[in-house]
């Protein structure tokens, strides 16, 4: 077994590292999600958790590890006798983001189950997890399905295995924590606020700290063992102090005054729900019994707030996790004066709390890809005066109000990663049909199991009421449910759509689209024609906020390449056809319809066009042409490329509910 890196050696990441120590003191604070960008020691400072955790006590050869003092009465290895048990160090069990449904929750043995009338259950992850560490790397790419029985086992402190008419439960409590880097997706809302606290974590700007995390890091590359070996006295003091936090616990009061602080300042940020006011309780009575304390003050409070709301402030997919500081501090400090104790228990800004570092909780500032603030851009003027980047360039503009739209779908069936737009054979769904499995049974489909095995019982031996079922007998069940799909958005930025009421209507146009692929979890990608060129803005991603932000900072001005958009958005797709074959493309192309630029404008595009069409690539064009004389331009382009045109206000959920059956007539 490798030797993990220490978890006090670990430079910085102050918030981090203590929210994953009060989820060590105190399991009911509901796990940490830990967002921010590769390569800050988010996996490394999990990993050197788990060995800080004290040793629990099992029951000898219960793969469920029941506590031997109190043992779970319906362990499926059970029942167990109250006694002595075992002693093992607490584990840390790793979700792969690939990982199915039975390996998370576990497998019954279905012939066994048929034919014997025995539970021969395999257990999975979660009974593995039991009384240590559950750690998902890249939770945001776990599929939806998965997220869902992760987080219904943490809540409940179980885990439910109902399979054909057998049923299996066993106990599942464990400390969740998920990572994720936000460029690559988000998790929705409402799975944002089953996790506990979340932290958000980035890269030193201090060159000194920066240096300092090459030199530990080379340090212990060159000697594992020798590096632990030097950070043992500080890693056994954490390993102690969190014992007698454990143990003081119970003994901590969290006063009216300090339940009255919680609940205003959940009110106060508009919170949904009563989760959030309980899961602050639960934390600032671990930070302090964390600090040795056993009266919850109001620092205590201010910090619990820092690390359980931010994530739960959300109100769209665009909007950043965060929480107004000063607007925190001016609520503690209108209810202080209900604070238990002595009453001055002030919340000090300056004052870090207790702690490995004290740290604020104040999410890292946005260092996206998409660079700088959106918000800093001169808005845009009546006059519309060009900036002077460029000849003819228009400075951005911004979206108008989005809106909601019905869903386009890609015809057809397809068979990839699972969604909510277009139809596919999945593992979940309504069951469709039967046949034999190709590898592992994952679903069974009981009456076309027992019609295969049934003519076989007399040449079987059969006696008795048993049904004799042989693995040649079972059947898979065929399911169909809805994929996402990868909708790649080209974007006309030339001149002829530089109106500005035009382009920030176009925009919101997109925003909009862009909204709906978040909640279909769609991967999007962007990509803009103007000038003489055309280029890729974003590369097809599950990050749409990412797609919104590159869209707000969307430039305009030049000529029409339309061909060179199309050609662009062709050989995208092309690519991403390599690394996800079974993802299928939905091309949004926005524009009026004019090319202009180079020779023969409108017949190259019309040849690029009908690219698309040649190999059923699926498509909308949003004719965005105005003033009282149409060319109908944007209408030729989508019969070239076999899809169908619609303009910005019928894209409208009110009216396209047309569109997709003319999508679907089309590609028919």
């Amino acid at each position: 077994m490798s030797t993990p890196f220490p978890f006090t050696a670990v430079v910085g990441q102050d918030d981090l590292r203590l929210a994953l120590l009060l989820n060590a003191v105190s399991p009911a604070v509901g796990g940490v999600l830990v967002r921010g960008e590769k390569g800050t020691a988010k996996s490394t400072a999990v990993r050197a958790l788990s060995v800080l955790l004290p040793a629990v006590d099992v029951v000898a050869g219960c793969r469920f590890s029941c506590d031997p003092g109190a043992p779970d009465p319906g362990c499926p290895d059970g029942p167990h006798e109250t006694g002595r048990g075992t002693t093992r160090p607490a584990r840390m069990v790793e979700l792969p983001v690939g990982a199915s449904e039975d390996r998370l929750v576990g497998a019954l043995d279905i012939e066994r189950a048929l034919a014997e009338g025995v539970k021969a259950f395999e257990p999975g992850l979660l009974a593995d997890a039991h009384r240590g560490i559950l750690y998902v790397d890249e939770v945001n790419l776990l599929h939806d399905h998965l997220v869902d029985l992760l987080l219904d086992a943490a809540a409940m402190g179980a885990s439910y295995v109902e399979r054909e008419g057998v049923s299996v439960r066993h106990a599942a409590r464990f400390l969740l924590v998920g990572t994720m880097n936000p460029e690559e997706g988000e998790l929705r809302p409402q799975l944002l606020d089953r996790f506990g606290l979340t932290v958000e974590v980035a890269a030193s700007r201090e060159p000194e700290q920066r240096v300092e995390v090459v030199r530990r890091r080379l340090a212990y590359d060159d000697d594992p063992a020798g590096f632990a070996a030097r950070w043992a006295d500080e890693e056994a003091a954490v390993r102690q102090r969190i014992v007698a936090a454990r143990e003081l616990l119970p003994s901590v009061l969290l006063g009216d005054g300090a339940l009255r602080q919680i609940a205003a300042t959940c009110a106060a940020f508009e919170v949904d729900g009563m989760r959030a006011d309980i899961v602050m309780a639960r934390t600032a009575t671990a930070l302090a019994a964390w600090a040795g304390r056993t009266e919850v003050l109001a620092e205590d409070v201010r910090q619990a707030a820092l690390l359980a709301l931010p994530h739960r402030r959300r109100r769209n997919p665009f909007d950043a996790p965060g929480l107004d500081e000063d607007k925190l501090d001016e609520t503690l400090e209108e209810f202080s004066g209900d604070t238990d104790g002595d009453g001055d228990h002030d919340p000090d800004p300056d004052d870090g709390g207790p702690g490995p570092g004290g740290g604020g909780g104040e999410p890292a500032p946005d260092e996206g890809p998409q660079g700088g603030d959106t918000g800093a851009r001169p808005e845009a003027g009546e006059d519309g005066e060009p900036q002077a980047s460029g000849a003819g360039e228009q400075s951005a503009v911004r979206a108008s109000e989005p809106f909601r739209t019905k869903v386009l779908s890609v015809p057809g069936i397809g068979q990839g990663a699972a969604g909510r737009r277009s139809r596919a054979r999945t593992e979940h769904g309504r069951t469709t049909g039967a046949r034999r499995p190709r590898g592992a049974l994952t679903k069974l489909h009981l009456a076309a199991t027992v019609q295969a095995a049934a003519p076989h019982q007399r040449a079987r031996g059969r006696v008795g009421r048993g049904l004799v079922v042989r693995r040649d007998d079972l059947r898979q069940a065929t399911r169909e449910g809805r994929e996402g799909n990868l909708v790649l958005f080209v974007v006309d930025a030339s001149g002829s759509m530089a109106a500005r009421q035009r382009m920030s209507a176009v925009k919101g146009a997109v925003v909009s689209l862009l909204l709906d692929a978040y909640q279909r979890r769609d991967k999007v990608g962007l990509v803009t024609f103007r000038g003489s060129s055309a280029e890729v803005a974003l590369p097809p991603t599950s990050s749409v906020d990412a797609a919104a932000a590159r869209l707000e900072s969307l430039p305009t001005g030049g000529r029409t390449p339309l061909a060179a958009g199309l050609l662009k958005a062709h050989d995208v797709l092309r690519v991403e056809r390599l690394r996800d074959p079974a993802r299928r493309a939905l091309v949004v192309l926005v524009t009026d319809g004019r090319a202009t630029g180079g020779p023969e404008p409108v017949v190259l595009a019309g040849r690029a066009a009908r690219l698309f069409a040649a190999e059923g690539i699926a498509s909308v064009v949003v004719d965005c042409e105005a003033g009282p004389v149409r060319l109908g331009l944007a209408g030729q382009l989508a019969g070239e490329l076999g899809g169908t045109a619609v303009t910005l206000d019928e894209l409208r959920a009110d009216s396209i509910a047309g569109l997709v059956k003319d999508v679907q007539r089309r590609a028919a």
